[in-house]
């Protein structure tokens, strides 16, 4: 075994400057951190010339980081036709829009935990009574029918029957269910005031899929309404608003977020405007307000983030469940707005790192809720008004935010464990009598390993022929490099991989009637029977 491992060979050197690693861990982070700072001032510079006094006359914005506020930004005036209204603050009260979509997913994760709720992909027959959606593309004669069911594709020739579509619980809440879409929809059932979903389910019923289910990405809000009432009413015989109140807003402390807008709370809200600069009428969405009724504060959903974040001290889902959560589920069409769709989330890539989110637009505002869960970072933005058209402020504003993050992690110091008896691990250490390492206790008991032997140092530069083992249990070791390192390194005439090495496991070999560990493993290396040797060897060069 080597510590630049030869065999991770390069016939070029087109990767010889990326330094690594790509993605750094999060880690704990000592203020202040200059290429944070700079990140963030470009963020409230980024947002502050956003505001515009007819159309978006009010900003408040967060950037969360793990369990901590790294930055608040509040812009404009509360209220943009008053020329002696205050600027706005993280307590302002604004409308969500869709970001009210969150929290009948939360919902369906808590139920599935608590065992509620069978399965994520329950078909929503088995909690609607004749519930039913045709197809409505009907048979299609003489011609080859593609279609995919449970991940599978299949083909068909001729005449293809009537098939129901299979909608589920998961499908309702990724924008999967193939159910109507928003233009539709609204103007169908925006003041419709049901008291219950029979109606909505009747209406459903028949030919209201418009896209196959799980074959295509398609935004629908009555999904999103119809999941929610189904769950509240079929699985937990409650209104929908006081459970999630109850089990989510009171548990989070969000004392600022709720669905009813009362004169109380619209004192304390920052007022709409249409582009046109009128003020907006705070409506209400009726059946429909699990997709669209909430108002919220920047500092109650960064409480929320860092919910998803697994930092809030106020656990609300399992960390299992919130990884779940997080994954998108399905690649969308080049013609959908996302690359991906999850649960509720859209997500798209950038800089190397999926970043899902959840934008809402609603008349006079507009609001985007997202996370880097990678980074544990996370940015909400709240705008009274409308959001640019000419550019994505929020991907704008993560194109400074997470090279700084990376920066930031790859100059922390590492909090590395020392072994309980650093000396069982101490000694001199070879590879077939090839390569040579010397294990060390160093500052604080942790060990240090360095390579030697023949033309050595000619080869391999200090900095990269020495590592520190991070103690994990039970004589297993992982592999730090503690600052940035080029993830390929030029070796004489071959090109190495110092990537492939970081973080991989030392298993050492239990302890001998001496004390002392005879010997270790590095599987990920594919490197066995490194063994211990008596003293340090001199060599005929």
């Amino acid at each position: 075994m080597n510590l630049t491992d030869m065999s991770n060979r390069s016939s070029g050197n087109d990767n010889a400057e990326r330094m690594c690693p790509r993605f750094p861990e999060p880690a704990p982070l000592e203020h202040p951190i200059p290429s944070l700072k700079a990140a963030l001032e470009k963020v409230d510079m980024l947002l502050r010339h956003t505001i515009h006094a007819t159309s978006l006359p009010s900003m408040s914005a967060i950037v969360i980081y793990n369990d901590t506020v790294l930055w608040t930004g509040n812009f404009g005036k509360r209220n943009g036709s008053d020329p002696f209204s205050p600027p706005p603050n993280e307590y302002t009260i604004y409308r969500i829009a869709s970001l009210s979509k969150i929290f009948p997913t939360l919902m369906l994760y808590r139920l599935w935990e608590e065992g509620k709720v069978t399965s994520l992909d329950d078909p929503l027959e088995k909690y609607v009574e004749n519930f039913t959606i045709k197809n409505p593309l009907g048979k299609a004669k003489d011609s080859e029918h593609k279609y995919i069911t449970d991940g599978l594709i299949f083909h068909d020739s001729g005449e293809v029957p009537i098939r129901t579509s299979s909608v589920t619980l998961r499908r309702m809440a990724s924008q999967l269910s193939g159910m109507e879409g928003q233009d539709t929809e609204w103007n169908q059932f925006l003041l419709w005031k049901g008291k219950t979903q029979q109606t909505a389910v009747s209406i459903c019923s028949g030919p209201g899929i418009i896209s196959l289910s799980h074959q295509r990405c398609h935004y629908s809000n009555l999904a999103f309404s119809l999941l929610a009432h189904v769950l509240a009413e079929k699985v937990v015989g409650s209104d929908y608003q006081r459970w999630i109140s109850e089990n989510i807003l009171d548990r989070l402390g969000m004392e600022d977020t709720g669905f009813d807008i009362t004169p109380t709370i619209q004192a304390q809200m920052a007022v709409g405007f249409y582009t046109s600069g009128h003020p907006a009428p705070l409506y209400d969405l009726g059946w429909y307000r699990p997709s669209g009724q909430m108002y919220s504060t920047a500092a109650d959903l960064a409480k929320l983030a860092m919910v998803f974040l697994g930092a809030y001290h106020r656990k609300l889902l399992e960390p299992d469940t919130l990884k779940i959560m997080l994954t998108p589920l399905f690649r969308c069409a080049k013609d959908y707005f996302a690359n991906r769709t999850g649960t509720p989330w859209e997500a798209n890539e950038q800089l190397g790192y999926e970043v899902v989110r959840k934008d809402g637009d609603l008349d006079g505002y507009s609001a985007t809720f997202s996370l880097v869960p990678r980074l544990k970072l996370g940015l909400v933005v709240l705008m009274s008004g409308t959001r640019p058209q000419d550019e994505d402020v929020v991907t704008k504003a993560y194109n400074y935010l997470i090279p700084a993050m990376e920066t930031a992690f790859r100059e922390a110091s590492r909090v590395l464990t020392p072994p309980p008896n650093p000396v069982s691990y101490a000694g001199y250490f070879t590879y077939s009598n090839i390569t040579f390492y010397e294990i060390k206790p160093g500052p604080g008991g942790v060990l240090i390993m360095q390579q030697f032997g023949p033309h050595i140092a000619d080869l391999i530069p200090e900095r990269y022929r020495t590592i520190k083992l991070h103690y994990l249990e039970d004589r297993v070791f992982q592999v730090v490099f503690e600052k940035e390192y080029p993830c390929v390194l030029r070796v004489s005439t071959a090109s190495v991989s110092l990537e492939a090495q970081d973080g991989q496991l030392f298993n050492f070999y239990p302890l001998d009637k001496k004390g002392l560990s005879p010997g270790f493993d590095a599987p990920g290396l594919n490197t066995y029977n490194v063994v211990r040797i008596p003293r340090r060897p001199t060599f005929n060069i």
